[in-house]
């Protein structure tokens, strides 16, 4: 299937206490051992990765998946023409990684990645 799924995230004020709170919940071993303390758990049988973490500026946060597609610039044209806004447009957080984020008409983010 194109344009699937592969990570999901939920950000807060206090990445810490909500880390403890999935892993208590669900049995998983966050991996928060980088710079920001992002913790990380995957999927083998699905691929997804979901990550848990603080919010960059203190905000009470959100829930976010992002999907794979071919093309962010054509993804991100496409979403403002439905309706959507760009909220952040495509960037690379590290060499191998190149995202941007969305919002969909009723506000909710969405991640793409490329």
């Amino acid at each position: 299937m194109a344009n699937q799924i592969i990570h999901a995230e939920v950000l807060g004020r206090d990445g810490a206490a909500l880390q403890r709170f999935f892993a208590d919940l669900f049995d998983w071993k966050l991996d928060t051992s980088n710079p920001g303390g992002y913790g990380m758990t995957s999927n083998e049988e699905t691929g997804i990765v979901f990550g848990v973490g603080p919010t960059q500026d203190g905000s009470a946060g959100h829930v976010t998946f992002y999907v794979r597609v071919p093309d962010i610039d054509a993804t991100l044209e496409k979403a403002t023409k439905a309706g959507g806004r760009v909220i952040m447009p495509k960037f690379n957080p590290s060499p191998d990684a190149t995202l941007a984020l969305v919002a969909d008409p009723e506000g909710h983010i969405i991640g793409l990645s490329e």
